[in-house]
């Protein structure tokens, strides 16, 4: 039973530690009540400020085209990775969920050889 109550003690400062984390990083998991969004680019492209929407299927952000685009992790990030760092993606395509950062920020996975 201690060991129990010594894993759950354990996930509980983990889950506490990534809400922090998550929080003191400014990112949010749905948009601001203005009804917009701000995306800073990873890369040093500046950042990029647009408009975004509820829809019956979750939240949508408007690209600079006009093209309403659905929110995957978070809106920002959603933005971000289809606009100014577009190009910056890696191997997997640019555009793609794998692009975007999650709870734990992003994280860099790099294989020496």
């Amino acid at each position: 039973m201690t060991a129990f109550r010594e894993i759950l003690r354990g996930a509980a400062v983990v889950a506490l530690a990534t809400v922090v984390s998550y929080s003191a990083q400014g990112a949010t998991l749905e948009p601001d009540p203005d009804g917009f969004v701000v995306a800073e680019s990873r890369f040093g492209n500046g950042s990029i400020r647009a408009a975004v929407r509820p829809s019956p299927l979750g939240w949508q952000v408007q690209l600079p085209g006009g093209h309403w685009a659905y929110c995957r992790r978070s809106c920002s990030e959603t933005l971000r990775v289809e606009t100014i760092d577009f190009f910056n993606a890696n191997a997997a395509g640019q555009g793609q969920l794998t692009n975007e950062c999650g709870i734990f920020g992003c994280l860099d996975l790099k294989y020496e050889h």
